[in-house]
């Protein structure tokens, strides 16, 4: 189980956005897989390198806790998103989406 933190931060345009997803100790992010796997209970992990973390990763409980930056387009977004930084709790399968969307106008059916 994960209880990830997100920062949403609006991409340039054209940019891809984020995606994850939990199998055990493993989060993949946007195709790459991280193997978190390591990180000792009551201990954490300071990620090195080109990562999506921010800041340490730490296993509590049996529970990995870590903030993730997610990268968002800002066209289908509401312009201002909450300030609290949603955490989501998840234990295996995708990461929901945490950007506050802008509402969708009806479709309509043509017959």
């Amino acid at each position: 189980m994960m209880k990830i933190t997100c920062i949403c931060i609006a991409g340039l345009p054209g940019q891809p956005e984020t995606t994850a997803s939990v199998s055990g100790d493993t989060l993949t992010v946007d195709g790459v897989a991280y193997d978190l796997s390591s990180v000792p209970e009551g201990g954490f992990a300071e990620p090195e390198g080109d990562h999506p973390f921010v800041g340490r990763i730490e296993r509590t409980g049996g529970v990995l806790h870590l903030s993730l930056r997610w990268s968002y387009d800002a066209a289908t977004a509401e312009p201002v998103q909450p300030t609290d930084a949603p955490v989501l709790t998840v234990t295996s399968g995708p990461v929901p989406d945490p950007v506050t969307r802008l509402p969708q106008p009806p479709t309509v059916d043509e017959d």
